[in-house]
C-alpha cells in the first residue's frame, strides 16, 4: 500500500507553503463585492478584481477586518472619505495572506488608504462630465423653458424615503393644487442606477400624459450611497430627457454630475417643493396684480361715464324746458296778434262803410252787405288758420314735454343711477364729509372715505 497523510496534516502543508511564501503584509487593489458588519463587530468582505470592462471578475478573495482593527481604521475611513465601507468601492487595503484548515484561504485586512478611493471616486466623476461635454448633451436639459407654473409633476423616489414623504408635506401644505405622480425607484445601493434609469424609461413612455417636468429626490444617506449619481449611463439620460429635469438629491456638501446635467438642482427634497410652491405663488401674485389693475380702470370707466350721462340729462332736461316755455311764449304772443288784428280790421271795415252810408244809398248798403260777408269769412279763415296752428305747435309741445319727461332725473334714477348733492365734483369733496346720494326710491347719507381724482388725458 502507498503512503499517505490525513486531510489535516496536507492543510497544514499548504499552509506552512502560503506562509512562508506570501511575503508577509501586502498592499493590495480590489473592488468590495460585499461588505457585512457582523454582531461581534468583525468586518467581512468580498474583494474582487475586474477587467476594464466591468465582465466578471478574473480574481476573488474573502477578507476580514477583525473588530479591533475595524474600530480604528473604519473610523478613519470614514472621516476622509465621508462614508462607510460599502460595495461597489474601489479600496487600497493592507493585509496578509491566512490560511485556514477549514475556512480556507482569506486575507486579514490591517490597514486602509482612504486616499485611493477618493481619487478613484473623483476619477470616474472627472471621466463622466468630459465624456458628456465631448458629445455635447452636458447643457442639454438646462436649455428647456420651465412653465410658469409646474403643476403637473412626475417624481422619481422611494416611496418608503423620508425625504418623498417631507417633498409631499410640503406640497400639501401650500395653498395651491399640484398633481403628483410617483414613479418608484431603488434610489441607494447597486440596484440605484437601473431602477432609476427604468423609472425615467416609464416617464417618457407615457407620452400622451403631459408632465411640466420630472423631479428625482432621495434623502440623505452617506456620500458612497451618491455614486451612481456620478455614473455616466445616469447622468446621460438626465441630461438627454424630454422633459426638464429637478434634482433634490439631499446632500448639502456635494454636487453630483446629475445635479450638473440637470435642468435645476437644489439640495433637498423640501427645498425642491419650496421651489414648485414659490413658482406658484409669484404668478399668483401677477395674476392678482392684473384683476386689481383691471378692477380699477372698470371702477373709473363706470364712474366717468356716470358722470357724463348725469351732466347729459341736466343739460338736456334744461335745453328743453327753455325751449318748452320759449314755444308757449310765441304761440300766446301769435295768438294775441292775430285777434288783435282781427278786431282792428273788422274796426275800420266798419268804420269805412258807415262813412259812406250816407253817400251811396242802396249800392252802398249793398256793398256793406257784401262787405260784412266777406270780413265775417275773413274772420272764420283767420280763425281756422289760428287753430291749425296752434294745434300743430300744440302737438309739437306735447312730444317735446314726452322727451322731457324721458330725460327727466326721475327716469334716470329709475334707470339705475343715482344723483349725489352736496359737492361738484371729486376735488370739492373732503374725506369725512358728509353727502347725499339720491336714488329711485329715496335718499342716502353718506361719509366720504376716500377720493380719487381722474386725470384726463391731454
Amino acid at each position: 500500500m502507498e503512503s499517505f497523510i490525513t486531510l489535516s496534516a496536507l492543510q497544514g502543508h499548504l499552509r506552512d507553503v502560503i506562509e512562508q511564501h506570501a511575503g508577509g503584509a501586502q498592499w493590495v487593489v480590489a473592488e468590495i463585492s460585499e461588505c457585512k458588519v457582523n454582531y461581534a463587530g468583525h468586518c467581512y468582505l468580498e474583494l474582487v478584481e475586474r477587467p476594464d470592462n466591468g465582465k466578471a471578475p478574473v480574481a476573488q478573495a474573502r477578507a476580514v477586518i477583525w473588530a479591533s482593527t475595524y474600530k480604528l481604521i473604519g473610523g478613519y475611513f470614514r472621516f476622509e472619505t465621508g462614508s462607510d465601507l460599502a460595495a461597489g468601492m474601489k479600496v487600497l487595503v493592507k493585509c496578509t495572506v491566512s490560511y485556514h484548515p477549514v475556512y480556507g484561504l482569506s486575507l486579514v485586512v490591517s490597514d486602509i488608504d482612504p486616499a485611493y478611493t477618493l481619487g478613484e471616486t473623483e476619477r470616474i466623476r472627472r471621466q463622466t462630465i468630459a465624456q458628456l461635454k465631448e458629445e455635447g448633451v452636458f447643457e442639454m436639459n438646462k436649455e428647456f423653458e420651465l412653465a410658469d407654473v409646474l403643476q403637473r409633476i412626475a417624481v422619481v423616489s422611494s416611496p418608503k424615503a423620508a425625504g418623498y414623504r417631507d417633498f409631499m408635506q410640503e406640497l400639501e401644505a401650500s395653498p395651491y393644487r399640484f398633481e403628483t405622480r410617483l414613479f418608484p425607484a431603488v434610489m441607494q445601493g447597486d440596484a440605484a442606477e437601473n431602477s432609476i434609469v427604468d423609472a425615467l424609461d416609464a416617464v417618457a413612455e407615457l407620452g400622451d400624459v403631459p408632465f411640466d417636468a420630472v423631479v428625482i429626490i432621495r434623502g440623505g444617506g452617506s456620500t458612497s450611497d451618491l455614486g451612481c449619481f456620478d455614473n455616466y449611463r445616469l447622468c446621460a439620460y438626465i441630461a438627454q430627457f424630454p422633459l426638464p429635469v429637478i434634482t433634490g438629491i439631499g446632500h448639502d456638501k456635494d454636487v453630483s454630475v446629475a445635479d450638473m446635467v440637470a435642468h435645476t438642482s437644489l439640495k433637498t427634497p423640501t427645498a425642491v417643493a419650496a421651489f414648485l410652491v414659490g413658482r406658484a405663488a409669484e404668478m399668483a401674485g401677477q395674476l392678482n396684480g392684473l384683476r386689481d389693475r383691471v378692477t380699477r380702470r372698470a371702477q373709473q370707466l363706470l364712474v366717468a361715464e356716470t358722470h357724463r350721462i348725469e351732466n347729459a340729462g341736466l343739460q338736456l332736461a334744461s335745453r328743453s324746458s327753455g325751449v318748452l316755455h320759449g314755444g308757449l311764449a310765441r304761440l300766446e304772443k301769435l295768438k294775441n296778434g292775430l285777434r288783435f288784428g282781427v278786431g282792428e280790421r273788422l274796426t275800420q271795415e266798419r268804420h269805412r262803410c258807415a262813412s259812406f252810408g250816407s253817400q251811396v244809398g242802396r249800392l252802398a248798403t249793398q256793398r256793406l252787405a257784401a262787405a260784412e260777408m266777406r270780413n265775417e269769412y275773413v274772420a272764420q279763415r283767420l280763425g281756422a288758420v289760428v287753430e291749425g296752428v296752434i294745434s300743430r305747435r300744440r302737438s309739437q309741445l306735447e312730444l317735446l314735454e314726452v322727451s322731457v319727461r324721458a330725460a327727466s332725473p326721475q327716469r334716470i334714477l329709475a334707470r339705475g343711477y343715482a344723483i349725489v348733492r352736496g359737492v361738484r365734483g371729486v376735488a370739492e369733496a373732503e374725506v369725512g364729509q358728509t353727502i347725499e346720494i339720491e336714488l329711485r326710491d329715496g335718499v342716502l347719507g353718506a361719509d366720504v372715505t376716500s377720493k380719487s381724482i381722474q386725470r384726463k388725458n391731454g
